[in-house]
C-alpha cells in the first residue's frame, strides 16, 4: 500500500513516514498541498494521504477540495493531521471530504486506530 504525507514540516514527515513504514505502507511525500497534486498528477492515487491543514501555497484544505473534484483521485481516503483544534475547522474538513481527522501531537498507536477506523487493516511490519 502506498501512503501520500503532505506537511510542510520536514520533521512532521519524517514522523509520519516513520510510523507508516512500519505498518506496511510505502510512503512518498510533498511540503505543500500543490506538491502534491503534481506528484498524483503523475502517480494516480495513493491509498491514503496524511495532509496537514496550515501549509504555504496550498493548504491541506484547499487540497481536499480540489482532490475531491477530481474524479480519478476523489476515491482516495484522506485523514486530516493537524494542530487546528477547533469544531469549526474539524467540521470544515470532513464537509470538504477528509475521511478522518486526527490532532497534533499524536502518537503512533492514535494513528493505527485511526487507520483502523478509515478501514486500513495496518499492523506491525
Amino acid at each position: 500500500m502506498k501512503a501520500l504525507v503532505v506537511d510542510d514540516s520536514r520533521a512532521m514527515r519524517m514522523i509520519l513516514k516513520r510510523a507508516l513504514t512500519q505498518v506496511g505502507f510505502e510512503v512518498v511525500e510533498a511540503g505543500d498541498g500543490k506538491q502534491a497534486l503534481e506528484l498524483l498528477a503523475s502517480t494516480g492515487p495513493c491509498d491514503l494521504a496524511l495532509v496537514d491543514w496550515n501549509m504555504p501555497v496550498m493548504t491541506g484544505y484547499e487540497l481536499i477540495v480540489e482532490v475531491r473534484g477530481r474524479r480519478e483521485l476523489d476515491a482516495m481516503p484522506i485523514m486530516m493531521v493537524t494542530t487546528e483544534t477547533e469544531t469549526a475547522q474539524v467540521s470544515r474538513a470532513l464537509d470538504a471530504g477528509a475521511n478522518e481527522y486526527m490532532m497534533k501531537p499524536f502518537s503512533e498507536e492514535a494513528l493505527r486506530e485511526k487507520l483502523l477506523l478509515m478501514g486500513l487493516g495496518v499492523g506491525e511490519a
